[in-house]
């Protein structure tokens, strides 16, 4: 009996072809849950506890089972979405909803289970959920370690590339964006946002794409980076909505969400009042004009400020008079380049 080869089994089972092959095939894009920042594959959200994570992947999947804005700016197309709550008991996520929707409708297309599986098992039944509507769009998974199975002596590498590369071939296999939320680990590196994912390198390795969420405690602004295999490498600016706990993205640059609220009203006044003195700052915001001193050396030097030496300070160029740009990341020179936010996300045309 002849053993069947390479070519034999991979042409049978479509992953072997020559280049030329290869390049006469017409692929479909890549469906978009999120145009922009969620794309069809295995997503990895993360972010420190406590952070809202929860409520922006809540307010992502009511967004795509309504068909609507997400993070109040990004058109995205109506889907059936799958979101596993599995931190949260019905009571909380009953009130989540009226937090968010407030006098709207709610989403018949928004599915909600609080429990999955772990390992392989977590697999089927996504998978069998997914031939009973396929019509689906998303699939949140809230959070990652409730459905990751104990390693038993395992490589972590292994064991993580393994879990989050089974969570892949699914949504490869139906063709659907998987949000799995995940978290930071405690110690930050200043170097690369993305070595800050807590376990081994295995999980970024195999997911699709990876989005980082950082926020400052008591401030309602934070920074999303985003990286990936069909997204632009970028950094966006969001604001925390508590008065329906939702999150918006920001019209404005990146930087001044990495800003905390006293640099933010000293740079708010002197947008407005060009020149001014340490003293006509803090007679204009009520800060001590101590820490106005302090905040704005600071700020000159992290170029949130300028000034000609003689005690007055301005807007500077990266930062003032611009509107609904983020900072650039995937530039190879070392220019200050702002890169437009919204019409990256509206040049993207979803293919259904």
């Amino acid at each position: 009996m002849t053993t069947p080869t390479l070519e034999q089994v991979g042409r049978e089972h479509g992953f072997y072809f020559t280049a030329s092959e290869l390049m006469a095939t017409q692929f479909p894009p890549p469906r978009w849950a999120v145009p922009g920042l969620i794309a069809e594959g295995l997503n990895l959200f993360v972010g420190a506890p406590k952070i809202g994570k929860s409520w922006l992947a809540l307010g992502i999947g009511i967004a795509v089972a309504k068909g609507g804005r997400a993070l109040d700016k990004i058109e995205v197309q109506q889907g059936t979405v799958l979101y596993a709550a599995l931190e949260d008991h019905p009571r909380r996520l009953q009130s989540r909803l009226r937090s968010i929707l407030g006098s709207e409708s709610v989403p018949e297309h928004l599915h909600i289970t609080t429990v999955l599986p772990k390992g392989q098992e977590t697999i089927d039944v996504i998978s069998g959920w997914l031939d009973a509507h396929p019509d689906a769009r998303l699939v949140i998974i809230d959070v990652l370690r409730k459905i990751t199975p104990r390693t038993d002596g395992r490589n972590a590498y292994e064991a993580d590339y393994d879990s989050i590369g089974a969570l892949k071939q699914l949504a490869d296999r139906h063709g659907i964006a998987i949000l799995v939320v995940h978290h930071t680990r405690k110690m930050a590196d200043d170097s690369d946002v993305f070595n800050e994912v807590s376990g081994s390198t295995g999980l970024t390795g195999a997911a699709d794409a990876t989005l980082i969420v950082k926020r400052a405690r008591n401030t309602a602004e934070a920074v999303l980076s985003v990286t990936g295999r069909d997204i632009i490498e970028n950094e966006y600016a969001l604001r925390w909505e508590p008065s329906n706990c939702t999150w918006t993205l920001l019209d404005e640059p990146v930087e001044l969400a990495h800003m905390g609220d006293t640099r933010r009203q000293v740079l708010d006044y002197v947008n407005k009042h060009p020149g001014s003195t340490p003293k006509a700052i803090a007679d204009g915001t009520g800060i001590p004009v101590a820490t106005v001193q302090q905040n704005v050396r600071r700020m000159v030097k992290d170029q949130q400020l300028g000034s000609t030496g003689n005690g007055r300070y301005y807007p500077p160029d990266t930062v003032s008079g611009v509107s609904g740009v983020s900072r650039a990341t995937d530039r190879t020179d070392t220019a200050d380049t702002l890169a437009p936010v919204v019409p990256i996300f509206n040049g993207i045309e979803d293919q259904s």
